[in-house]
């Protein structure tokens, strides 16, 4: 089974301009444009009924499409940083539908993500690089700044053993939009 996660597409033009951050840190392996994305929730290695499940109940989520954007470069691992990502903007719409996600993960079964939710699109993975190089790295780029591009859907990747990730595959889409309720008509005695 290929290994399975929920998030968001980076368009093709906020990727291009996310691309600009490639090159000038030594030991850096950057990530392919197309596989940017921000993860909202990993799932794993999973069996395939549970990956059925999962597929099914995020059919159910409501919610309307909302602006992302990119506000600066960071970098995780605080003592030995191996990663350097596009910080995302967290906004109201876009932490309740990771909320709404990982709810819905617990309920069938799947256990709590062990880490705090940081929206981010990871750019490079670092290994042998120095703290003092991504310091530097990250001081140029610390304006750095993309979109707004709106949310109008949100996918079910899969991936396979590769180094630094990728290629992903979408294995489902959802659509984010806007359902109301039918109107009731009123009866007129």
């Amino acid at each position: 089974m290929p290994r399975l996660f929920v998030g968001l597409e980076i368009p093709r033009d906020v990727g291009a301009i996310i691309s600009g951050l490639r090159g000038g840190l030594p030991g850096a392996r950057w990530i392919d444009v197309e596989n940017y994305h921000i993860t909202l929730r990993f799932l794993g290695d999973i069996d395939d009924r549970t990956a059925d499940e999962a597929a099914d109940t995020l059919w159910d989520i409501r919610r309307a499409p909302f602006p992302v954007t990119i506000n600066g470069v960071k970098s995780f691992g605080s003592r030995k940083p191996h990663s350097i990502y596009a910080a995302v903007e967290p906004n109201p719409s876009l932490m309740a539908l990771q909320a709404d996600i990982e709810r819905r993960m617990q309920r069938i079964g799947l256990p709590p993500e062990s880490r705090r939710f940081t929206p981010h699109v990871t750019v490079a993975r670092c290994r042998g690089t120095t703290s003092s190089a991504i310091a530097n790295y990250l001081g140029m780029r610390g304006l750095f700044r993309a979109g707004p591009f709106m949310a109008e859907r949100f996918v079910m990747l899969s991936s396979r053993a590769s180094q630094g990730g990728g290629p992903y595959i979408v294995e489902e889409a959802y659509p984010l939009e806007s359902r109301q309720a039918p109107a009731v008509l009123e009866q007129y005695i």
